[in-house]
């Protein structure tokens, strides 16, 4: 009888179909802490309890885009880019945001106490013309400087040679994002300002083509709440963060244990995209473009299928 049993339960056990995880390939430009919160998903596995099997590809913003269009990826992490492209009429729309914070930090030879020191003097920026550029353009106007009459940039290139051009006196303060605090502390440098204390900014988050909200909105539901729970991990549990980074970032626990003490408040813990940071992202991308006329958010950014995410998985007034 037991016999029996056993064969008729391995029967009914066969017949139970097993039900494929959906593949889903989402696109990121760098090893770093903007871009960890969906690596961190796919690493401890908040995709497949949502029914999902992430394939996480190193593309670069300005190909990824396109392939982002024509279905090659299905997401994308960085929203400034997205930003531009949607203003232009590319079928594109930001539908989350999980680092409204940027970690960039400027710091400074020891000689200077705060952002107005910098008057009148050089700071070194990896290039011109660069994300970076732009950030520490709109720290200084936060401080009330004009960073197009009260100090010079200079392009003094990696962080190595930045650093260089530092102990060499070419330049008084230099950014970057963190580690880049830590690294310049051991060196002798003083942090002057960090951009996270200072305005909120959609950085890295989710992108989606409208053709991908319009036709599968379940799926980019699974896929904002996978960066929810791993925000909230970030958030929740320091050392295994800490783990992950060492493992994605492939750096070693030092370097991991600073870049997470640096990044960990750049992080939310609902995927909201902030209006305030928003407006700023497409007034920059507007005076990039030498557009004049105005840009509703709807154009950019699409909060339908993220407002049922934050609701289902209780956040209140969503």
């Amino acid at each position: 009888m037991k016999k029996t049993l056993l064969a008729l339960s391995m029967f009914f056990l066969l017949q139970t179909p097993v039900h494929a995880l959906d593949k889903i390939r989402i696109g990121y430009p760098d090893f770093n802490s903007s871009t960890f919160t969906l690596p961190l998903a796919h690493l401890r596995g908040f995709f497949k309890e949502e029914g999902l099997q992430a394939e996480l590809i190193r593309i670069r913003s300005a190909v990824a885009l396109p392939a982002l269009t024509s279905g090659e990826i299905d997401y994308h992490t960085v929203v400034s880019p997205a930003i531009a492209a949607a203003m232009r009429g590319i079928p594109v729309r930001v539908v989350a945001c999980f680092t409204p914070g940027l970690t960039t930090a400027i710091i400074a030879r020891p000689e200077f106490k705060t952002i107005q020191d910098l008057k009148g003097k050089t700071i070194g920026l990896n290039s011109i013309g660069g994300g970076l550029e732009t950030t520490v353009r709109m720290m200084l106007k936060h401080y009330g400087l004009d960073p197009d009459k009260d100090v010079k940039f200079l392009a003094t290139g990696p962080l190595e040679t930045r650093f260089a051009a530092l102990k060499q006196g070419l330049t008084v303060a230099t950014a970057g994002s963190t580690p880049v605090d830590y690294l310049g502390k051991k060196l002798g440098y003083v942090v002057l300002a960090r951009a996270y204390d200072l305005f909120s900014y959609p950085n890295t988050g989710l992108v989606a083509s409208v053709k991908k909200i319009k036709e599968k909105p379940d799926e980019l539901k699974r896929v904002i709440r996978a960066g929810i729970k791993a925000n909230r991990y970030i958030h929740q549990n320091r050392d295994g963060t800490i783990q992950v980074m060492m493992q994605w970032m492939k750096i070693d626990k030092e370097t991991a244990t600073a870049t997470y003490d640096g990044a960990a408040k750049s992080y939310n813990d609902d995927g909201s995209v902030p209006e305030a940071g928003l407006r700023i992202a497409i007034d920059e991308a507007k005076k990039a473009a030498n557009v004049s006329r105005e840009v509703s958010i709807n154009e950019i950014a699409d909060l339908t299928v993220l407002r049922e995410a934050q609701r289902e998985m209780g956040f209140k007034d969503r």
